[in-house]
């Protein structure tokens, strides 16, 4: 939605915005992900959503004031496995993505050890860039 740029709202109509966007994103299709196939399997990625939503107004001595404000975390907690050649509940594996999980652990071990050739990489094409600039 796009509001005219010197557009004034009232605290109640800030708060219908914010909630019909909420009431947008937070739909079934996001917290269950679209499968990914894998061939012999899919894979199901499982979010969850924490919102808050705040609004108020005011008038004093010197004016009024109206305003809102909305704060949130969207984070993957698990994927299921669906395996093609099982069927019934055997084929389905639930995996936690917490960090006590083992599959969570090797995931953050992975990205803690790439994180600083990742840097040097990132530090390394910077300053590829720069030096081209100032030929």
């Amino acid at each position: 939605m796009t509001l005219p740029v010197f557009s004034y709202m009232t605290a109640e109509e800030m708060l219908k915005i914010t909630a019909d966007e909420l009431d947008r994103l937070l739909s079934p299709t996001h917290v269950v992900g679209q499968a990914v196939d894998l061939g012999d399997k899919a894979v199901i990625p499982i979010a969850e959503f924490g919102f808050g939503i705040g609004a108020g107004g005011g008038k004093g001595k010197d004016g009024e004031g109206e305003g809102s404000g909305c704060g949130g975390k969207i984070a993957p907690v698990a994927l299921v496995l669906v395996y093609k050649d099982i069927k019934g509940p055997d084929g389905i594996q639930v995996l936690s993505l917490h960090r006590d999980n083992p599959v969570a652990q090797i995931i953050t071990a992975l990205s803690e050890s790439l994180a600083p050739q990742v840097i040097k990489a990132i530090k390394a094409m910077s300053e590829s860039k720069e030096k081209e600039l100032s030929d």
